[in-house]
């Protein structure tokens, strides 16, 4: 029994499979070898602490800015807390921050985690208007039960709940 098949045209087509098939590899190999560095994982503060982010690591933290984390310090440094539902992480980060940026509205941090286990950010996004929100942070607030809906304000840790506004009982009419 012979290895090639007795065809002329399927042993051709075996050949140039032979020969593609390598460079193929070789080209998936070498773009995967030159992207490793540039491949930033989404984490929420949980489950960063979870997965035990190594230091020195590049990721992408998300969740909401803890009312009375943000500490300013001089020469443009800013302190402040990222938080989900279950934990939280300090961020420092060093440069102006988004317009947008406050205390219980969601945030994106670009950076690594130090040795101390505190997040040192080299970009912060804010989230851009009242109903968006990066779709990576929306899924895992999902997942974690914090998630409030479209536009609806986001919750404070640690504070109570704001009281209930007046309004017109359902059926009511209105004028």
């Amino acid at each position: 029994m012979a290895l090639l098949p007795r065809s002329k045209t399927a042993r051709r087509r075996l050949m140039i499979a032979a020969a593609v098939a390598p460079v193929l590899a070789l080209a998936v190999g070498l773009t995967l070898y030159g992207l490793r560095g540039s491949i930033s994982y989404f984490y929420t503060p949980a489950q960063a602490a979870k997965a035990h982010v190594p230091s020195g690591r590049s990721i992408q933290l998300g969740g909401l800015v803890s009312p009375g984390s943000v500490v300013k310090h001089g020469g443009g440094e800013v302190d402040f807390t990222v938080a989900d539902r279950t934990t939280s992480a300090k961020v420092v980060y060093r440069g102006d921050l988004p317009d947008l940026f406050r205390e219980g509205q969601g945030v994106v941090a670009t950076g690594s985690f130090n040795d101390a286990g505190v997040f040192q950010a080299k970009q912060v996004l804010a989230k851009h208007d009242e109903k968006y929100m990066p779709p990576e942070l929306a899924k895992a607030l999902k997942e974690q039960g914090e998630w409030r809906g479209s536009g609806a304000a986001a919750p404070t840790y640690g504070a109570p709940p704001p009281a209930p506004s007046p309004s017109a009982s359902p059926g009511s009419p209105t004028r």
